[in-house]
Parts: structure tokens; C-alpha cells; sequence
């Protein structure tokens, strides 16, 4: 069940829901038997969630399903009249979840990565392009104290610079950790071409980090994310070393998007090496969001069996290896919303 509402979605009043940006997908959140859900949400989706459980062509399929509710800090504003957010906003049921800088220097045709639609949100006016270490203190500090917020993830765009906005990330760590020392945050940036930022970020107080591949197939990479491409795989996988030197093992993740066209048994393979590295691969089904080159040029979600199914084999090797997304303090990994992982005992 859970791969299929993955991938086909789901019709609900969400109040709080994700629309365009640099994620997996539009979504809605729903807490499912407990577990906060990223959930597509599509009008047309056989499933459905109403009076509190899930539904399968209004079949009541014995499952709780109830909409997160909208946080409290959405109603509030910084003292030069920023809505809060405009800021950042909850993921799942609680999680905060901000885009630093909400430009890429790789947004731009040919260079854009197809499923990415980071300015899209921008462009309508969402959000701001560029938050400031003490806009972003002041939201944590509310969404702790009003919603119970309990990790926080910071991405970016990237930029022309080497230190690919990593070195921005940075100091907004530091700001919010000042002033909420009990809130684990994961950082999330392209590799650096000088890695010694990774230690700067973990000094600042970030607890884990994601740098996020997308697909170990260089065929894929060249299609699905020609500007990020250009970065050889070998970079990666240096950053990636030096990441678990710095952050420790199981603290440092990379998405592995399913449904982009690499060979299922090779995406298993690569997802087994990233874990030998200490690497988490979070595996997500690929879903086509508005305003991305993907949606525009008609792509398709994956089929649910394939999603079951590869979810099912990276989730045993993360079960052999004693690596559990749950045991990161902060990020995609610890959320586990976006992907079938955590259900299948990664």
C-alpha cells in the first residue's frame, strides 16, 4: 500500500502541503498510523482519506490517516513584516524545512535538473529568495515553541562559488543552534570543490548532512541533471568519504531518485556501496511536479511494484548493515516521509 499511494497519490484537504520547489514532489502531509507522510496529492487518486482513516475507492482500508494540521507559527510575521512562511515551512509533522537560497546556478536550460522546480515558488511569490542566519533563528525558535518542531533541514540552491552556498548554510547553522541548541538540523548542498567546508558546516553545529546524487548512472545523470552532471561521480565520491569522516557513519545521506530509468538492480548495487561507505541512500520514487521539465515533457511516475520492490531490497542491505534512517538526528533520512524506507525497516 505504501509504494502504491507513493506514486498514485492521494485526494485529501491537506493544510499543510509542499508545492514546487527543489523536492521529490507536490505533496500533502498526512500522518498514517502514526508516521508523518509526504503524500502526492492527486484529484484523481483512488485513495483518499476522510473522517480519519484511508480509503480505497471509499473502502475504509483499517488504516488511521489524519491531515497534519497547519503549525501556528504560519501566523506569525519577523518585525519587518516577512511572513514566517515565507521562511521555512513544516515538513511531515515535524519537521522544519527552509531553502536557503532559493536560486540555482544550474536552474537554467540546458542545465536544469528536470524534476527540480526551486525558483517555481519563488516566482509565485511562496517564499523569498534569500533567508538571513537571523529570519531563519527567529522561525526555528517559534516553530519549536508553538508546533513542537523536532529537527530542521536546510538546503540551498547552488551557487557559482566553490564552496557551492555551503559556506551561507553555515553561518544560518550557527544562528540557529545559538538559538535553539536542542534542534538537530541537516545540512544539504552540492559537493564542494574544496571539501574542508564539510568540517566548517559540521562546526557550525550541523548534526548530518545530504549531498544528493540522484542517480549513480552517468547516462541518467547526463539526462535528468546535465549541469549537476558535469561533477564527475568520483567528486561525490569523495565528498561523500570525507563527509563520514567529519559527520560519522549513518550521518551523512544522498537521494536515490527511482523511476528515472536506471537499471533497478543496478540502483540496488550502487545504494549497497553508499551504505558500505557509511552512506545512507534514500530511496524516492520519482513523481513529475508542476512547473519542472519533467511534467512539462510528460513524464511518469514509476510503477508501484517497481517501487515495492527496490524499496524492499535497499531496505534489507540498510537492515544488515544495523543502519536505520531513524538514528539520524535531522534530515530526510530521520523524516522518512518522502519514501517507502522507513516501512519496509530502513
Amino acid at each position: 500500500m505504501r509504494s502504491a499511494v507513493a506514486v498514485q497519490g492521494v485526494r485529501v484537504a491537506a493544510p499543510v502541503q509542499r508545492r514546487s520547489g527543489a523536492g521529490p514532489s507536490d505533496d500533502g502531509h498526512v500522518v498514517v498510523e502514526g508516521r508523518g507522510l509526504a503524500l502526492p496529492i492527486v484529484p484523481t487518486s483512488r485513495y483518499s482519506v476522510d473522517a480519519g482513516r484511508l480509503l480505497f475507492d471509499g473502502a475504509d482500508l483499517g488504516v488511521e490517516a489524519t491531515p497534519v494540521r497547519r503549525p501556528r507559527f504560519y501566523d506569525l510575521s519577523t518585525a519587518d513584516g516577512v511572513p514566517y512562511s515565507q521562511l521555512a515551512r513544516l515538513h511531515s509533522a515535524d519537521v522544519l524545512a527552509t531553502t536557503v537560497l532559493q536560486t540555482c546556478v544550474r536552474y537554467r536550460e540546458p542545465d536544469r535538473c528536470r524534476f527540480c522546480a526551486i525558483e517555481e515558488s519563488l516566482r509565485a511569490g511562496a517564499t523569498t529568495r534569500l533567508k538571513t542566519p537571523a529570519q531563519l533563528a527567529e522561525v526555528a525558535s517559534a516553530a519549536v515553541r508553538l508546533d513542537g518542531v523536532r529537527q530542521m533541514v536546510m538546503t540551498t540552491g547552488s551557487t557559482a562559488a566553490a564552496d557551492r552556498g555551503a559556506t551561507l548554510l553555515a553561518e544560518c547553522v550557527r544562528a540557529v543552534v545559538a538559538a535553539v541548541p536542542q534542534l538537530p538540523v541537516q545540512v544539504q548542498c552540492e559537493p564542494p570543490a574544496d571539501l574542508s567546508v564539510l568540517a566548517e558546516l559540521r562546526a557550525a553545529g550541523a548534526s548530518t548532512i545530504g549531498m544528493h546524487v540522484e542517480s549513480l548512472d552517468p547516462l541518467v545523470r547526463r539526462r535528468w541533471t546535465p549541469g549537476k552532471a558535469t561533477v564527475p561521480l568520483e567528486h561525490y565520491e569523495r565528498a561523500w568519504t570525507e563527509a563520514v569522516r567529519v559527520f560519522g557513519w549513518n550521518r551523512v545521506s544522498t537521494y536515490l531518485l527511482l523511476g528515472l530509468g536506471e537499471n533497478p538492480d543496478e540502483l540496488v548495487e550502487g545504494a549497497r556501496r553508499l551504505i558500505a561507505q557509511g552512506v545512507y541512500p534514500f530511496v524516492v520514487p520519482f513523481r513529475p511536479m508542476a512547473g519542472t521539465l519533467a511534467e512539462r515533457d510528460g513524464a511518469r511516475a514509476p510503477e508501484p511494484d517497481l517501487v515495492a520492490d527496490v524499496t524492499a531490497r535497499v531496505a534489507a542491505a540498510l537492515t544488515a548493515a544495523g543502519m536505520r534512517g531513524a538514528d539520524q538526528a535531522a534530515g530526510c533520512a530521520a523524516c522518512g516521509a518522502c519514501s517507502a524506507l522507513p516501512q519496509a525497516g530502513g
